[in-house]
């Protein structure tokens, strides 16, 4: 994303209104709804979902967290979370820049469930 976006995002000056508020219950809701948009993805019961954004000078960086007590681990819904926001952004600032780039989605760290704990290398 250019300069000024960002600066706009961060001033709150973009037309269609609060991006970052509006990205951060878009990932929400998306996590909460990953079951219903990955086909092998089985539905679980969230406990909670964090989304929080680093805006930088030419990027907005996007981290989700979310907890449950299922048995299983909720990288998937992390990860639809991150992704919706994200397409949220690009969304409400699509009018002042069309050539932002949605980059790089990885899983950073996952405890619980069978595989246990995981911890991505840099």
């Amino acid at each position: 994303m250019t300069t000024e976006t960002a600066s706009a995002v961060a001033q709150g000056a973009i037309k269609k209104g609060d991006v970052l508020a509006v990205a951060r219950v878009a990932g929400i809701q998306a996590a909460k709804r990953a079951s219903d948009l990955l086909p092998l993805c089985h539905p679980l019961l969230i406990g909670a979902v964090t989304v929080n954004f680093e805006i930088n000078d030419e990027s907005i960086e996007v981290e989700a967290a979310v907890e449950t007590i299922d048995r299983t681990g909720v990288e998937m819904e992390a990860l639809t979370a991150c992704s919706v926001a994200a397409l949220t952004i690009y969304d409400m600032c699509k009018s002042m820049d069309r050539s932002m780039v949605i980059g790089e989605i990885a899983l950073w760290e996952k405890t619980g469930g069978r595989s246990g704990h995981y911890k991505r290398t840099e």
